[in-house]
């Protein structure tokens, strides 16, 4: 597979059951996620409509019309101080990974980012996922936190590293 292959495109509802399940393999099989139970296709729904309706985006990787992978960015706060903040999310399907969809599907949202004026961009990784981390780094994101034990998955505890990227804007004051 070529890079020229791949297809960034925004989701559409029918993109909703592909991108349950690569969400659902990664909550059953991956620490990426802190979480110990499937979602349903209700609950992507009402995600996906969320971050839409917030302007914010959710797309998807596609490679010969199947559902590589998928990303998006909400909110990190709800409070209004926060507007200008936002954590992201990228989740490969298994038989993708490692072909650079993370990478294209992240910097289709630092761009989304950029045009919508966001300063800063907050990825919460877990920190036995060095390939995240390696890739999150490779952008730009630096380390910020690292909370100690603050998961229990598979019967151990896990650590949650924050990674920041400063977008370079003068969103103005709050009024």
């Amino acid at each position: 597979m070529n890079i020229e292959e791949i297809i960034i495109r925004d989701a559409r509802e029918e993109d909703l059951e592909p991108i349950l399940g690569i969400y659902n393999d990664v909550i059953i099989n991956t620490t990426a996620v802190y979480s110990e139970k499937p979602h349903s296709l209700q609950m992507r729904k009402e995600l996906y409509y969320e971050r839409v309706n917030n302007n914010f985006p959710v797309y998807v990787a596609e490679v010969a019309g199947e559902i590589a992978g998928f990303s998006s960015f909400g909110h990190f706060r709800a409070w209004p101080c926060y507007r200008y903040t936002v954590e992201v999310s990228v989740y490969v399907d298994r038989s993708f990974r490692g072909k650079g969809i993370s990478k294209i599907l992240s910097l289709a949202l630092i761009d989304r980012a950029k045009a919508i004026n966001i300063h800063a961009v907050i990825a919460g990784i877990s920190a036995d996922n060095e390939i995240s981390i390696q890739l999150h780094q490779s952008l730009g994101f630096k380390e910020v936190a690292n909370f100690k034990e603050v998961g229990y998955k598979f019967g151990r505890w896990l650590d949650l590293k924050f990674f920041e990227l400063l977008i370079d804007n003068n969103p103005g004051p709050i009024f």
